[in-house]
């Protein structure tokens, strides 16, 4: 006997542990985050008409929200070999700070970014806040995919300040082709919870 966890065993258990963070992290989204409809009554920024509606932001601002986003975004990242994590603000912000904070607690310290929407017109113009570096290994998050357009932006908005985009992480995936979209893009890309998901565990529809 070594004394030492057996690595087989404790990879179940960071199995088990995620599986129970994903399944309250789903049912804090249907309370404050996801509604659903018998008819197309959301209007999404695109202007076509939804019956589902996802703001991720009042659980991901939350304190127990934002825990279980920032464990499960760095368990989705742990092994690619990034040194930072980012989107597009604002809706990625809180879910990469909270995946840095998550990732010193687990001794593997992964930085936060931040893209703008607008860039700069004064001091240094840039693209990327944060303390990142040119050729440095990156993940790209992002809280909600729908045509998957504003993670399609910060990939791009990354690469153009020489970062390299090893990953990308969507927390709710819509399942209206947004990840298949950002797939033309690059070829890793995760989904924490989709749609189907949410409907399946504890949403009720609206009507």
């Amino acid at each position: 006997m070594t004394g030492l966890p057996d690595p087989a065993w404790q990879k179940n258990f960071n199995h088990q542990a995620s599986t129970i963070m994903k399944q309250e992290l789903i049912h804090i989204l249907c309370q404050k985050s996801f509604k659903q409809s018998n008819e197309p009554i959301f209007k999404l920024v695109s202007g076509r008409m939804s019956r589902f509606y996802v703001n991720c932001k009042p659980t991901t601002l939350s304190p127990r929200g934002m825990f279980l986003a920032g464990h499960l975004v760095f368990d989705a990242i742990k092994d690619a070999n990034v040194t930072a994590v980012g989107g597009l603000t604002f809706g990625a912000d809180p879910i990469a700070i909270a995946t840095a904070f998550a990732s010193e607690l687990k001794g593997q310290p992964i930085k936060a970014f931040s893209i703008r929407k607008t860039q700069k017109d004064h001091g240094i113009v840039r693209w990327v806040e944060g303390d990142v570096t040119r050729g440095e290994r990156v993940a790209i998050i992002d809280d909600v995919a729908t045509t998957g357009g504003s993670t399609i932006r910060a990939i791009e908005r990354a690469r153009s300040e020489g970062l390299e985009v090893a990953k990308a992480v969507i927390l709710v995936d819509r399942q209206e082709g947004g990840v298949e979209n950002i797939r033309n893009h690059m070829d890793d890309v995760s989904v924490i919870i989709s749609r189907d998901e949410l409907m399946e565990n504890y949403c009720q529809p609206l009507g």
